[in-house]
């Protein structure tokens, strides 16, 4: 039965979703290819319930097995009478919140076409705000007849091209849930708004961060209350994190080869929903409650982040679905409308364009796609209070007929969109299609993952220091430089020139995917067998360096004395990526020397190997207060937070014409073009120019910052240059196990020798007191 109220019908194009007003709720879905459309409301206990009271509709019955016995299932079908522009939409009256939903498509199945509608599977909304219930991996999920092995249940097999299963979904997959537009708190006055240049990431799972946490009480770990719980915020604010961004939070479910594994999707790249938070994440008390109450807990847990002066990025996967390749499941985007929601290659039989390697790819060169993607962050940013996203695979977004496009309408519009062009937005620039890499391409305001900046960082402290113990020669200091000073050869290309800044560059040496720092220095190899694909997963490059044995090292072991080098290796990552011009982002537990044994895949690992250790051993409570240190050392220091690039020029007002980054070799000098040139230059120093205010002409201090890339002690002799009354400080040195250590008042002239050693970095400041005494130096 549909139903018609002519103060919604006459919308030309209606808001997409299922959103509640006065006696009831607009529908409107996108099926541009569908014949009819049916809004589904689903009954779980009893049809007499409130909102189901219509006798002229017929009710249908279903009776549902699972592994945990038989669920009933009333369901009432309303065809939805209004067809848009490929939008199908309707009022439905009576509907309250709370009420469960889905879709079901008629139209043409004909696969080979890309077609593929078959009402026997119950659809979710791709606007649903609310997703409640697991997926089965049974025949029933697939749009296709499958072959279903009896003696292994968790083993279905089907031509992607056959005729439509006629089994009924409903009871095997997620449902929809109506929720209420309700008032929402003013975010705007909350936002913490750190500018770029202060900005400090710090990347973590919402279960991984709070799971063992022993602080948090048991039954709110892993969960998003446990995020905003004062136990992980203190963390944070004591660390000097600015900036929290969450893997995804997004409704997602696991691939059907993990369940074939008893494994699940921990990570969360696999969307089911992109305006519905995870309903596994949220606290028993909000599951009981309702899709409202899980929303509700998510708001809280962001505004107790804002008090605090955090932000909150959510990493978002809007380049790919759950619903895997051609022969996957059906469950809401391939059967509204394959062939418009999904890239294909535009061949006969219609198969997909899978740039994203999971098999399917969203086609972001149509409107309604990217409208979804617009939709999602704009909902997610105003109804929730976020702050801004890290795209997953973020050059499938801007992908036309011609390849990946920097103007492409998905990126004009997150410059021009009113709201979420002033949200933080990062890009990872990579996916896995032609000219999938364009790291630096992407436009202003977007800042970038950036991957050479990890590769270079890993190769001077890891890979060529491993190289030179068997005695092959490193990489030199032209592209370390490069990164410390921004990679302005990435971003810098643009018009006018320079305009983006190093705020465009998001440095990292880890993150969720790859290594830890702990196990950087510890594994020369991954070692993946708990992921069931025989160590075939993850990355081979590595770039790590086990500093001479392979994985953990027992006290009782001769090879333990390796263990204090391996200590300073992390260190030496750590304070490169604090100290560089760009944005840093930490992984969650690299603070505290988190390991996950050797593996750097660990995508499906729900259990101890990605959970963070909360129960700190003497060494890493020394490397926790080693990190606290660095990051109160940027804030401290202007030199360190340049929202400019480099010049190599004097700043203005500045009396001593000394320019704002200059390079020295071991002996204090300017580096000579051969020393640049040459690989064998691994003891170096950067200067960076403290700023010099106009009105007053004092100035921050100056820092400097020297290298030694050698596997033998090093002399260096301070900067000689025309400043003969500069003076330099010690105020961090990566020789110091604790921070706490003594730290030297001497203050030593230009040219004075100072001694390094082995893989050690040391950090001076000049013509300023000590910061570690002065209650400010700005």
């Amino acid at each position: 039965m549909s139903f018609a109220s002519p103060s919604h019908s006459h919308l030309p194009v209606p808001q997409l979703g299922v959103h509640r007003v006065p006696g009831g709720v607009t529908v409107a879905v996108f099926a541009a290819h569908a014949t009819s459309v049916e809004f589904c409301l689903i009954d779980p206990v009893d049809p007499s319930s409130a909102g189901f009271e219509d006798t002229n509709t017929q009710v249908t019955r279903h009776n549902v097995e699972s592994e945990s016995g038989t669920q009933s299932y009333t369901e009432r079908r309303f065809s939805l009478s209004h067809h848009t522009l490929g939008v199908w939409h309707d009022f439905v009256p009576d509907v309250p919140a709370g009420a469960l939903y889905g879709f079901r498509v008629n139209g043409p199945w004909n696969p080979a076409q890309g077609l593929r509608h078959n009402p026997a599977k119950l659809l979710t909304d791709p606007y649903a705000r609310g997703l409640t219930g697991t997926l089965d991996f049974g025949p029933h999920t697939y749009g296709q007849e499958t072959e279903w092995d009896t003696g292994n249940p968790r083993s279905v097999v089907g031509d992607a091209y056959g005729p439509a299963d006629s089994r009924d979904s409903l009871g095997h997959t997620p449902l929809s849930v109506v929720v209420e537009d309700a008032d929402v708190p003013d975010f705007d006055a909350e936002r913490p708004y750190i500018p770029w240049s202060d900005t400090v990431i710090y990347e973590a799972h919402v279960k991984g961060l709070t799971a063992l946490h022993p602080d948090i009480p048991e039954e709110l770990r892993g969960t998003y209350a446990a995020i905003g719980h004062p136990a992980i915020i203190e963390h944070l604010k004591s660390l000097g994190v600015t900036t929290l961004e969450l893997l995804p939070i997004h409704a997602f479910t696991s691939e059907p080869h993990l369940f074939d594994k008893e494994l699940v999707n921990y990570w969360g790249y696999n969307t089911l929903g992109f305006f519905a938070p995870h309903e596994a994440y949220a606290s028993p008390a909000a599951r009981a409650g309702g899709a409202q109450k899980i929303i509700d807990e998510v708001r809280t847990m962001v505004s107790a982040l804002h008090q605090a002066g955090i932000e909150v990025i959510l990493d978002v996967v809007y380049n790919h679905t759950a619903e895997g390749g051609l022969a996957g499941q059906h469950l809401s985007f391939k059967g509204l409308d394959n062939t418009s929601y999904y890239l294909h290659d535009g061949g006969t039989p219609a198969r997909y364009a899978d740039v994203t390697g999971c098999g399917n790819t969203l086609d972001f060169r149509r409107p309604k796609v990217v409208q979804l993607a617009l939709d999602s962050m704009r909902y997610w940013l105003t109804q929730i209070g976020v702050d801004g996203f890290r795209m997953d695979l973020a050059v499938t977004l801007g992908r036309d007929t011609e390849g990946f496009n920097p103007d492409h309408p998905f990126l004009v519009a997150l410059q021009t969109d009113p709201v979420i062009s002033r949200a933080k937005l990062i890009a990872e620039p990579w996916d896995v299609g032609p000219g999938g890499w364009q790291t630096g391409r992407f436009p202003a305001p977007l800042a970038e993952w950036n991957d050479r900046y990890r590769d270079t960082i890993r190769g001077f402290w890891l890979r060529d220091a491993a190289a030179a113990a068997h005695g092959q020669p490193g990489s030199g200091v032209r592209e370390l430089a490069t990164r410390l000073s921004g990679s302005v050869d990435l971003f810098g290309h643009t018009d006018p020139p320079l305009m983006r800044g190093p705020g465009a560059s998001i440095n990292f040496v880890t993150a969720h995917d790859g290594f830890t720092a702990a196990d950087l220095v510890a594994y020369d190899h991954k070692h993946n067998e708990a992921n069931g694909e025989e160590s075939r997963d993850g990355t081979n490059n590595n770039r790590s360096w086990n500093h001479g044995v392979e994985g953990p090292l027992n006290e009782e072991d001769p090879w333990h004395v390796i263990a204090p080098m391996r200590r300073r290796s992390i260190r030496n990552l750590l304070a490169t990526l604090v100290f560089s011009a760009g944005v840093p982002m930490l992984t969650a537990g690299d603070e505290v020397g988190r390991s996950q044994r050797g593996n750097n895949n660990p995508y499906c690992q729900d259990n101890d190997i990605s959970w963070m250790n909360w129960h700190l051993s003497e060494w890493r409570l020394d490397l926790k207060a080693t990190v606290t240190r660095l990051l109160e050392l940027r804030r401290e220091l202007p030199a360190l937070r340049v929202p400019e690039f480099f010049s190599g020029q004097p700043l203005p007002h500045d009396e001593d014409h000394q320019p704002d980054l200059a390079w020295y070799g071991a002996d204090g000098l300017r580096l000579t073009v051969e020393q640049w040139n040459d690989p064998s230059t691994r003891a170096f120093q950067m200067f960076r120019r403290g700023r010099v205010a106009e009105e007053t002409g004092d100035g921050d201090p100056h820092v400097l910052l020297i290298f030694n890339g050698q596997l033998s002690p090093a002399t260096l002799h301070l900067p000689v240059d025309d400043n003969s009354t500069r003076t330099w400080q010690l105020v961090w040195d990566s020789q110091w196990e604790n921070p706490d250590e003594d730290v030297p008042a001497d203050k030593f002239p230009a040219g004075t020798p100072v001694s390094l050693e082995e893989l050690s970095l040391q950090m001076y400041i000049a013509n300023a007191p000590s910061v570690r005494d002065a209650e400010s130096t700005h």
